[in-house]
């Protein structure tokens, strides 16, 4: 007699050889994903004595700092080697020579120990100068090594005091070496001297400056820098738009760096040919201070200005960087000479200054384009929004279907048995 048990046990075991052989055809192939360097981030931070300033949400800058180094150390990826080193963090006195001799690496870069990163964290009072020149060249040869990615993110409340080696010319040497390091700063409620300085060191790295006025604002900002270290590397290239399409740069697909002013408009041009589908995304950074609700605009127009397709975005100042996206499918031509059509890309932004904010150089603008075979092409599944995961759901729908086919037949051969007993 065919139990209750053992036809439960019986359709398990199909179904569960079902789905393995759909899920993982025989002959499937391994990851060939080639293994990549681990990326590196050194967390610099100022511990200088103005660090004690209670002027973040109630709370002095240096307890905002703690917290956020907490919260950035849980959620920091697993392939991610951080390390942390401080500078004004051990000598009191008010010898200068000494003073700007004071940085020292708190926690070395590897392995995270998330309880060992925390536990040294935690000893930091604010104490002495702001020796950032020296703090940088000394985070520099803490990176060094390997061919991943290296990101410095340095946290500081006001300006180096330790002239005349200018942190702006450190940066400038560190990016002259050409070893693909990127120094991103955040300043502590900061004034227009510091905001001049830390916004100099980034720009020449071609890192981000943010400034920073709440403690959320800052956890959020050090945890999106040190992920960004872990994303695949892919190198940018630099391109200048025009101020018109007719003198626009004709773009491949790939990956675009640009700098935009306040308000201004930047153009490009993409060939897209009969049956291909164009693929645009921007972010704009706002790597200075800047009014709140602002926007980003991305359009696709004809040589002739006649709109085809936009993407657009809104903010509010709670975020630094304001992305959008279109698609625009090309369709097919029956003449196979067919040209290509020439669309153009506009760039425009809302953004506007902060009161005493200097407008130049632009914001940093990344500009994606993909051109690709459209959705009407077969092999193009992609553009239904499934991706390379088209075999799973089909899988789950085969599954689905044998599942329900062979649940009947069970059911009905129980009934038979339970009638012959």
């Amino acid at each position: 007699m065919i139990t209750r048990q053992r036809l439960a046990a019986g359709v398990c075991a199909l179904l569960a050889a079902l789905t393995a052989g759909i899920a993982f055809p025989t002959g499937a192939v391994a990851d060939e994903t080639a293994e990549q360097a681990a990326p590196k981030v050194e967390l610099v931070l100022d511990v200088s004595g103005s660090m004690r300033a209670r002027d973040i949400d109630g709370g002095s800058r240096m307890s905002a700092a703690k917290q956020a180094f907490n919260e950035v150390l849980d959620a920091t990826p697993e392939e991610v080697q951080l390390g942390i080193r401080t500078l004004g963090a051990n000598y009191r006195g008010n010898d200068r020579k000494t003073g700007c001799k004071d940085t020292a690496q708190l926690y070395p870069v590897g392995t995270l120990d998330r309880t060992e990163a925390k536990t040294a964290v935690a000893t930091l009072t604010p104490t002495g100068w702001t020796p950032i020149g020296p703090a940088l060249l000394k985070a520099a040869d803490d990176l060094d090594g390997g061919n991943g990615t290296r990101r410095i993110v340095l946290i500081s409340d006001g300006e180096d005091t330790c002239q005349p080696l200018d942190p702006c010319e450190v940066a400038r040497e560190i990016a002259a070496k050409g070893i693909g390091l990127t120094i991103d700063t955040l300043g502590l409620v900061p004034d227009a001297k510091t905001r001049d300085q830390l916004s100099c060191i980034a720009d020449a790295t071609g890192g981000t400056y943010t400034s920073i006025q709440h403690k959320e604002e800052l956890t959020d900002r050090v945890g999106q820098l040190v992920e960004r270290a872990a994303d695949p590397v892919v190198t940018p290239v630099a391109v200048e738009g025009a101020t018109a399409c007719t003198s626009a740069p004709t773009l491949k697909s790939g990956l675009y760096t640009d700098r935009e002013e306040f308000g201004q408009h930047r153009y490009y041009r993409v060939d897209v040919k009969p049956g291909q589908e164009l693929r645009a995304s921007v972010s704009v950074a706002a790597d200075r201070e800047v009014n709140p609700d602002y926007g980003v605009l991305l359009r696709a127009v004809t040589v002739h200005g006649r709109e085809i397709v936009r993407g657009e975005a809104a903010g509010n100042g709670r975020t630094d960087v304001i992305s959008t996206g279109l698609r625009y499918p090309k369709a097919e031509s029956d003449d196979e000479n067919a040209p290509a059509e020439t669309v153009c890309l506009q760039v425009s932004n809302s953004f506007s200054a902060a009161s005493g904010v200097k407008t130049t150089p632009g914001m940093p603008v990344e500009l994606t384009v993909d051109v690709v075979d459209g959705p009407d092409q077969a092999s193009d599944v992609a553009s239904f929004g499934l991706g390379r995961g088209w075999w799973l759901l089909g899988a789950l729908v085969l599954t689905g279907f044998l599942a329900g086919v062979l649940w009947g037949w069970v059911s009905r051969l129980r009934i038979a048995v339970w009638r012959t007993n």
